[in-house]
């Protein structure tokens, strides 16, 4: 019995001793691959109908959408038929969400830019699609692209900016000044 014991104990001491690879190698490797890389973040400025208008940050592949919600959504005055919650953000963009218009007083398309200098200029940054499509030589197709201008670059800094927008040359620029602002 003596000698039985001696061998359980030779062979249970090898079983011990021996170190396990794979225990030691496995943990170590998958914590490595699977932690991801943080996404980028970008910064935009939420104002006008929302709830809480603000700078907020975002990840890179954010929307329009969700900046709105974060700002808390937007208020029962916001008219969203204005935003396209869909676009992208880009990084230090002014996400404006317009109030609805009482009546039919706030499209500046109703009237002819020029006939009407008291309305005041058109501001480039802030103005909705009706707006711009009342520019003279500004159509839907092109206050559209100076939309999507808007939101990829964010607020124009300055009137001459709109040279960047295709379909805008230095004549129509000359011919909107005074119509229309940064």
């Amino acid at each position: 019995m003596l000698g039985v014991l001696a061998v359980l104990l030779a062979v249970g001491s090898r079983l011990l001793l021996r170190p396990a690879p794979a225990q030691q190698v496995a943990p170590a490797a998958a914590p490595a691959e699977t932690a991801p890389a943080p996404e980028p973040r970008v910064f935009v400025d939420v104002v006008g109908a929302v709830r809480r208008p603000g700078l907020y940050r975002l990840p890179q592949s954010a929307r329009i959408a969700d900046a709105l919600a974060r700002a808390g959504g937007a208020t029962r005055k916001a008219d969203l038929e204005q935003v396209n919650l869909a676009a992208p953000l880009a990084d230090g963009e002014q996400v404006v969400v317009p109030r609805k218009t009482v009546g039919g007083s706030a499209p500046a398309s109703t009237g002819a830019g020029p006939g009407s200098p008291s309305a005041g200029p058109v501001h480039l940054s802030t103005a909705t699609l009706e707006q711009l499509d009342g520019l003279p030589g500004i159509g839907p197709v092109t206050a559209q692209k100076i939309l999507d201008y808007r939101a990829q670059h964010g607020a124009f800094r300055s009137v001459e900016e709109l040279d960047a927008v295709p379909g805008i040359g230095p004549a129509r620029i000359d011919q909107l000044r005074g119509l229309v602002a940064p």
